[in-house]
């Protein structure tokens, strides 16, 4: 096998959550002694400082990005499975903003996080655009799966959408309504921005069949009651 294509789910918790993000994995002449060749399927938008618009994905463990000895490719002992649950732990993470060289240091400073926050409202609009993306066209192959997926699915996108929607931060709503918002809220452009894709969300999960969307979507007299 020469040639391997992957899709990972954005984890709860993450400005990712319930997308899917496929990657093509090309094995060359020299693996396992040499690490494979890991892309992108991007769609042209960049959702994080590891995975570039054509495709180029930054790991330390592809030889990709400058690392510690145990942190690149260790021929015996590193696999592709080990490289798949890197993209989703590591760059696919919950403060991504941090991935970028040089701001790793400013995590837990009251700018740093700020910019954080920021960085993942940008992210989970670019995240719901490849969602978008993907149902009106999907990977050759994979067709059943997107739609499977995102039918399954997409009542909790939705649910997440609208709690953005009335104030809460990407990410801190997970599933059964829980809020975890430490005590902060979602910015008044991010939520006028996600307002228009929710409804063009909505959309594209009626066209595969996923019922009872438009509770979801504020009518356009109706500003969102803010949190308490």
């Amino acid at each position: 096998m020469d040639l391997l294509r992957a899709v990972i789910i954005g984890a709860e918790g993450t400005p990712y959550h319930d997308g899917l993000f496929f990657f093509d994995v090309f094995f060359p002449s020299g693996y396992p002694n040499v690490p494979p060749l890991v892309y992108y399927d991007s769609r042209g938008l960049r959702l994080n400082p590891n995975l570039y618009k054509n495709g180029y994905v930054c790991l330390s463990l592809l030889n990709t990005w400058s690392g510690r000895r145990n942190e690149k490719w260790t021929p015996g002992y590193s696999t592709i499975l080990q490289v798949l649950v890197s993209i989703q732990g590591l760059i696919l993470n919950a403060k991504p903003f941090f991935n970028e060289p040089g701001y790793a240091i400013m995590s837990g400073t009251r700018i740093g996080e700020s910019w954080s926050r920021k960085y993942n409202e940008d992210t989970f609009i670019l995240s719901v655009r490849t969602m978008m993306y993907t149902m009106r066209n999907p990977p050759k192959n994979f067709e059943d799966l997107v739609v499977g997926h995102f039918y399954s699915r997409a009542h909790d996108i939705l649910a997440s959408c609208k709690a953005y929607v009335e104030g809460v931060q990407v990410g801190c709503f997970v599933k059964g309504g829980d809020v975890d918002n430490g005590g902060r809220k979602s910015s008044d452009n991010f939520k006028a921005s996600l307002l228009e894709y929710v409804k063009l969300l909505v959309q594209d999960f009626e066209k595969i069949g996923v019922k009872d969307c438009q509770k979801f979507v504020f009518p356009t007299s109706q500003e969102p009651t803010p949190l308490k």
